[in-house]
């Protein structure tokens, strides 16, 4: 396995990191640099199936963009701006003229205002469980969430957020529910634990309502959903991947809004494949080791 790559930038003097696993078969990789945008709280950690599947082919990118992670809380006001420049630094910092671009859930609005905004950087975008819709229900119980929140109470937080993002109707089935909802708490109660700034991130993803509209033409795009996805239903899912000129659209089986939890591997190679169709991408990325950057994970 090759040595992964620390970077720290700043945008606005807001600082963040980014880590590159060069990747592992050497000489020219297959495509572009794939940079891969997750959850609230998701980091540059939270990606090994990526890193598994993608790694043989390209160099993979993951990030602790403003807000998340170790990065630098986010300034006062709307983030988007600044949460789309953090990914141009990246991308210049790489040296990549063009990236493939793969968000999920909250990060699909990074990188869909990404490649709205700079179509010429971004060579493929695969978007999954895109909150392009959030309903009265789903609003009324993140307001719950923040209440518990607000008040110290992490554990009740944890499990009203773990159960809101979940489909847990058991005349639908779900492959892996109840190990994914575990699994869901524990990065909840987690990242509150240990991100000096992790509720004030929340908060910014449960009040911001990111934009999906104004559509997009000229970058080749894969959306899917789970099929149970209870956060915005696959059929708007679908609308919102119709604004998207030539895009594809896909369902997968037996999964709800933590489609790449429940079905890891399935996600892993879907996207794998559609990053790698077309001509290799023209010379693998090489960056210096940043002094007084860590090596590899803390």
């Amino acid at each position: 396995m090759p040595e992964e790559i620390i970077r720290t930038l700043s945008v606005d003097g807001v600082r963040y990191s980014y880590r590159v696993l060069p990747h592992a078969s050497g000489g020219t990789p297959a495509t572009e640099p794939a940079l891969v945008l997750g959850g609230a709280l998701q980091g540059m950690y939270g990606w090994p199936q990526m890193d598994d599947h993608l790694g043989p082919a390209t160099d993979v990118v993951t990030a602790d963009l403003p807000g998340m992670g170790s990065a630098d809380p986010l300034p006062p006001g709307p983030s988007a701006d600044l949460l789309r420049r953090a990914v141009l630094r990246i991308a210049d910092d790489l040296g990549a003229s063009r990236m493939n671009l793969f968000g999920f859930s909250y990060g699909t609005a990074i990188a869909f205002g990404f490649a709205q905004r700079h179509p010429e950087r971004v060579a493929r975008l695969a978007l999954g469980g895109v909150p392009v819709h959030i309903g009265a229900a789903q609003v009324e119980r993140w307001e719950r969430g923040r209440e518990l929140l607000a008040g110290g109470d992490r554990e009740g937080f944890a499990a009203l957020a773990a159960d809101a993002l979940m489909c847990l109707d058991p005349e639908r089935p779900v492959h892996r529910r109840e190990l994914a909802r575990r699994y869901v708490r524990r990065s909840f109660l987690h990242a509150l634990a240990h991100s000096p700034h992790a509720a004030d991130s929340l908060h910014r993803a449960l009040a911001d309502r990111p934009d999906f509209s104004g559509g997009l033409s000229g970058v080749p795009a894969l959306v899917f959903a789970g099929e149970h996805d209870t956060v915005t239903a696959p059929e708007r899912q679908r609308e919102f991947a119709a604004t998207i000129e030539g895009s594809r659209f896909l369902t997968i089986d037996e999964s709800d809004h933590w489609v790449v939890l429940e079905r890891a591997v399935e996600v892993a190679e879907l996207v794998a494949r559609f990053f790698t169709e077309g001509a290799p991408a023209s010379a693998p990325v090489s960056l210096p080791r940043q002094a007084g950057a860590p090596a590899g994970r803390s």
